[in-house]
């Protein structure tokens, strides 16, 4: 197993959380993070190119471990992981574009 796949497995395992709620954490880390660090606005693209690129990173990572590893490659999980990853982030760009619910008031 790859140094990637063990700190994943290590970070579900002693935090109790499921691989998919840790896509969610990362993604919303790098979001908010991101904006917040590098004063990008959470409506412009940066902050969600940023998620979408380590959802695609860490998938690419995955697949390259299954072929080095020889276990079953699983693509509709790959693709189910980066949607995972993208959704929130994506929710929260849209309502700061279109609504006034993450205005300053």
């Amino acid at each position: 197993m790859s140094p990637l796949q063990n700190v994943k497995w290590m970070l579900v395992e002693h935090l109790h959380l499921s691989k998919d709620s840790l896509h969610i954490y990362v993604a919303l880390t790098l979001f908010l993070g991101s904006a917040m660090l590098l004063r990008w606005p959470i409506k412009g693209w940066r902050p969600w190119l940023l998620v979408l690129a380590a959802a695609l990173a860490g998938e690419a990572w995955d697949l390259r471990d299954s072929i080095v590893y020889g276990t079953r490659l699983y693509l509709l999980a790959n693709l189910k992981d980066v949607l995972n990853t993208i959704l929130w982030p994506t929710v929260l760009m849209l309502l700061a574009r279109h609504t006034r619910v993450l205005k300053r008031g």
